[in-house]
């Protein structure tokens, strides 16, 4: 990389409550925390610390430094110690807010950079990397048409982290940040690029599946549940036991709406947690 004062870098905002924001850094050094005396002040995100970290633009590149913070500073979920070099694209996590790092060395090369990750935010959940409940919305109103259209199968599978509020209680907000990106990534890999898995909302995903039956769609979402179940889930050092229940919908002739569709899989979702959690219900 050519010197970072050649260069025009920036941090969006991905997750946190001034979502696509965008902030120019300037060269030297840029602090980041609570503290009025920051250079980037961070009002109303939990944990973090008066003066929690600092981006440096040298003429040898740029690094993120932790400043001794209280929970830490995360560059792409690995714990920063020390000065670590930046590249463009890193995700720098801060408390509960997430930025992506950008630097662009040629005139117009940033705002490009930014009009692209503000056109991914608009189908991206920035925590989990996975799709978000727009695109969930728009794939599923495009494949009931072309299902009920053809008469073709399609199931629907939510899935619900089993009482997740607890996994935040005892090991903290960032270790449930950490479940839900952890799980999302495990199970990403597992999904087809004609299907559709995205982040409901809170700790809710779903998972749509073309040209799949219902009996199908419970046999694929219960070798989910079992990867989770086994899956390592370790944040700072302790073990945090994960599990998942699921409701599996087929799509039937009465499902008018993507709304109609979920609502039944959320019915079939809320049976599996409350017979005890950790399985699957289908028709």
């Amino acid at each position: 990389m050519k010197g970072a004062r050649s260069e025009e870098a920036c941090l969006v905002q991905i997750y946190g409550p001034s979502l696509g924001k965008k902030i120019a850094l300037e060269s030297g050094e840029i602090t980041i925390g609570r503290g009025e005396s920051c250079t980037i002040a961070l009002e109303g995100i939990d944990n973090v610390s008066r003066k929690h970290c600092a981006i440096l633009l040298k003429p040898d590149g740029a690094f993120l430094n932790d400043c001794g913070s209280t929970n830490g500073t995360y560059l792409n979920n690995v714990e920063v110690r020390g000065e670590t070099p930046l590249r463009s694209g890193d995700l720098i996590q801060v408390g509960s807010a997430i930025f992506k790092f950008l630097l662009g060395g040629k005139l117009g090369s940033i705002e490009a950079q930014v009009h692209e990750e503000i056109y991914r935010l608009a189908i991206i959940d920035g925590l989990t990397q996975v799709h978000n409940k727009r695109y969930l919305l728009e794939f599923l109103d495009r494949e009931m048409a072309r299902c009920h259209r053809h008469g073709r199968t399609l199931s629907a599978v939510l899935f619900d982290i089993d009482h997740f509020k607890k996994v935040n209680d005892s090991y903290g907000h960032l270790a449930g940040d950490y479940v839900l990106r952890e799980l999302a990534s495990a199970l990403k890999s597992r999904v087809r690029k004609e299907e559709c898995f995205a982040r409901h909302g809170g700790e809710e995903f779903c998972l749509v599946l073309p040209e799949t039956s219902g009996e199908k769609a419970v046999s694929i979402a219960d070798k989910l549940r079992k990867i989770v179940e086994q899956h390592p889930f370790v944040f700072e050092g302790k073990r945090i036991p994960v599990t998942l229940s699921a409701g599996v919908a087929d799509l039937e002739p009465a499902h008018d709406s993507p709304t109609a569709f979920l609502q039944t899989a959320d019915v079939r979702l809320s049976e599996a947690k409350h017979s005890g959690r950790n399985r699957v219900v289908g028709s």
